[in-house]
């Protein structure tokens, strides 16, 4: 792939991407970072502009697999994969496993999935080690396995589409610690930052507590539970009652999406703001109503999109990104009427699609 490396074209090229229909519609070339050496502890990320190849040369049969699509972020990815996977004129089939704590359903379907002829396997994995075993399996059979959003640490994969969720959570955290600097008037932050266990969770617990030490921002201890709507509100319930004065929620997008009639409800708009550290439909629609403050925006529809072009890349032997993401930004009040859904979110209405043929 002839992929340009670009250190200073990448947020024109962001603001080209919003402004013109052109570009908006193809979605590439997309401004993102591919990280140097490829998986490494200690890769550095390198801006580069996203280019998906026109057509695959037969359609592949690819399996994709994705933890539950019991909100919209999931929602997102599936869009970019469906959408990928007919530009390439590929077969997609999808399944998902119902949640994080249905890790062994999530390794059955995958097994069925190869079982069934999946000549390339894209994975959202529910734990960051729990399936190590089986994508070392599926590379025997010489069976590409792409890495999709959430990470994992087999050593046996063929590419990884995703951003650092490190990086999210540092931008959350870096947000908050700018507003209160050190030297002023403590705050303190609910941090609700997902499932227990899944690497992209402890990634992002790890960067926003990194980002807000040394400021006035204190993290209440993390409250970790699977990313549901009723888990997610019942945390935030029991966290209010026992902290009446927090001035903060952050955590998944479902927390803050969930939190924001609880918030309205109890009348503490004003005094508890909410922020998430990824984006969803939702988190964007409450940043334009005044209801969400900030979230950082990771292009999950473009991560989905990429992981299946890497797919076919590899079954077709062709020169991939092995290690790549779309670059991150901050969403808030002051940027919001300039950042269209294009490319960050599905578009409204779209339903679940679990297979193209």
């Amino acid at each position: 792939m002839t992929h340009k490396i670009v250190l200073t074209l990448a947020s024109s090229l962001l603001a080209l991407s919003i402004a013109s229909p052109t570009l908006a519609d193809s979605w590439y070339p997309y401004p993102a970072q591919a990280m140097e050496p490829p998986f490494a502890a200690d890769a550095k990320p390198v801006d580069v502009e996203y280019t998906p190849l026109e057509k695959a040369e037969k359609p592949w049969n690819i399996c994709v697999s994705f933890p539950h699509m019991k909100d919209a972020y999931w929602l997102g990815v599936d869009y970019g994969v469906v959408e990928q996977a007919k530009d390439l004129g590929v077969k997609m089939n999808l399944v998902e496993a119902g949640g994080y704590t249905e890790l062994n359903k999530q390794i059955s379907q995958i097994e069925d999935c190869v079982a069934g002829g999946a000549e390339a396997v894209v994975i959202g994995a529910i734990s960051f080690d729990g399936l190590n075993n089986l994508v070392g399996e599926i590379k025997e059979k010489n069976i590409p396995v792409i890495d999709v959003i959430n990470g994992m640490s087999s050593p046996d994969l063929t590419a990884k589409s995703l951003v650092s969720f490190y990086t999210m959570g540092y931008e959350t955290g870096a947000y908050l610690a700018k507003k209160h600097p050190a030297g002023s008037e403590e705050v303190k932050v609910g941090w609700f930052p997902g499932p227990a266990g899944a690497g992209w969770v402890e990634a992002a617990n790890t960067g926003f507590l990194e980002a807000i030490k040394g400021s006035a921002v204190k993290a209440l201890e993390p409250k970790y539970g699977d990313t549901g709507k009723e888990v997610q509100l019942k945390l935030v319930e029991d966290m209010l009652q026992a902290e009446p004065d927090v001035r903060y929620v952050a955590g998944t997008a479902v927390t803050a999406e969930a939190a924001q009639g609880l918030i309205r409800e109890r009348g503490l708009q004003g005094k508890v703001d909410l922020l998430a550290f990824y984006m969803t439909p939702g988190v964007y629609e409450g940043i334009k109503r005044g209801f969400i403050l900030a979230a950082p925006a990771d292009s999950m529809v473009i991560q989905g999109r990429i992981a299946i072009d890497q797919a076919v890349r590899a079954l077709e032997g062709k020169e991939l990104v092995k290690h790549v993401g779309p670059k991150i930004f901050v969403v808030d009040p002051d940027n919001i009427a300039t950042v269209p859904q294009t490319n960050i979110l599905p578009p409204d209405g779209f339903a679940p699609v679990f297979s193209v043929n």
